[in-house]
């Protein structure tokens, strides 16, 4: 996710749109047989001055301390005053003491190295169609044209429904047939696990903000979220491309366990710092659907991912998203006569069909939304 939109037609002059380029004949992203070539395909070169800084000063993250959490009201509001001040600098911030399962941790890590190893075919199976968010892809070259991320991704909904509380084990197997039962049993355990993790952090942001710790909480409580498993091979180029581009996240909350390879980067006061991985916690970070939840209080921070030649990385990135027909818009508490709204109201999957749909992910993606549904608005 990255990069910026052009006009693709008059009719439509107000609305973003991809920069697909010439997508007739797709390149194929089969890492071990490009990194036999001496260069990479010009596909995946990005531009003099966008190209990565592989080494990055370190990003001074707080640590939030959760073993306490709604137990200590000292611990509490400590917590809660570490948050606050994350989020109004670049919305980073790490959980430890979480209580996720280690175990539950490393299955996560193992089944992800388990599907990323099997053939390009087998994973092509489920392959993500266009428009959706869900799938796997290979660097996107379905998609885009240009800038395009090394990596491979697999995508798939979590939804805290009660009617069909097996969502995720059920997508593994319609998806890829029964023998995937026990890849879907580890991601369903673990995206209930980042699901009730997430609503304890919403807990804290909302104590942050001055507003009632269950407002947050049940906003996201049937939450309709977007589990990512990825996968960023060595690059004999590391140099001229991205894992992933320059973004903000255009969902709510991003919840981010990396393995033992270096790769996440954050822009903060105009300098690129890097997070180091930690076993034993969470990286969260603040999204574009909460800043507007916040009255863009908090912050959607620009980050990015590199790659490098001689190490594999990769990481398990829950996104946590509203119901998708429930309108985002700040609670009260956050609002007065001094204070304008920054944001139209909107739900989820207007947001979410942007993203797919008409705009490809950067730093402005929420203004760019926010401008394409005004101008929707008026149209009407």
């Amino acid at each position: 996710m990255a990069a910026s939109c052009v006009i693709t037609s008059p009719e439509e002059e107000h609305t973003p749109k991809l920069d697909l380029g010439n997508i007739q004949t797709p390149l194929v992203f089969n890492p071990s047989m490009l990194n036999l070539q001496a260069t990479i395909p010009s596909q995946f070169i990005w531009p003099d001055d966008e190209k990565p800084c592989l080494e990055a000063p370190e990003l001074d993250v707080p640590l939030i301390d959760l073993q306490n959490f709604l137990c200590d009201s000292h611990s509490t509001l400590d917590a809660s005053r570490l948050i606050s001040e994350a989020c109004n600098k670049h919305g980073f911030f790490l959980v430890v003491n979480h209580g996720i399962s280690e175990q539950l941790i490393s299955d996560a890590h193992e089944y992800m190295s388990r599907f990323f190893d099997m053939p390009l075919s087998e994973k092509q199976r489920i392959q993500r169609k266009a428009g959706e968010s869900c799938g796997y892809a290979s660097s996107f070259t379905g998609r885009f044209s240009t800038k395009l991320p090394w990596k491979e991704t697999l995508s798939f909904q979590f939804r805290d429904d009660k009617s069909r509380p097996k969502n995720v084990q059920d997508y593994f197997c319609d998806a890829l047939g029964h023998e995937f039962e026990p890849f879907g049993k580890v991601y369903q355990e673990y995206c209930e696990a980042m699901s009730s993790l997430s609503l304890k952090i919403m807990e804290l942001l909302g104590i942050s903000l001055g507003v009632s710790g269950e407002y947050f909480k049940s906003f996201f409580e049937e939450n309709d979220s977007i589990m990512r498993l990825n996968y960023y091979p060595p690059c004999q180029k590391p140099d001229l491309t991205f894992g992933t581009g320059p973004h903000c996240d255009p969902t709510s909350l991003t919840i981010l366990h990396q393995d033992h390879v270096h790769g996440l980067q954050v822009f903060v006061d105009n300098q690129w710092r890097s997070i180091s991985p930690n076993p034993k916690a969470f990286v969260v970070n603040i999204g574009d659907t909460f800043m507007a939840l916040s009255n863009n209080r908090y912050k959607s921070c620009l980050h990015r991912a590199v790659v490098n030649s001689k190490s594999e990385r990769k990481s398990l990135a829950f996104f946590l998203c509203p119901k998708k027909d429930r309108v985002v818009k700040p609670p009260r508490e956050l609002l007065d006569s001094n204070i304008a709204r920054r944001y139209p109201d909107f739900t989820w999957s207007m947001f979410l069909e942007f993203t797919q749909k008409h705009y490809r992910a950067d730093m402005n993606t929420l203004q760019a939304f926010t401008d394409w549904l005004t101008n929707k608005r008026n149209i009407q």
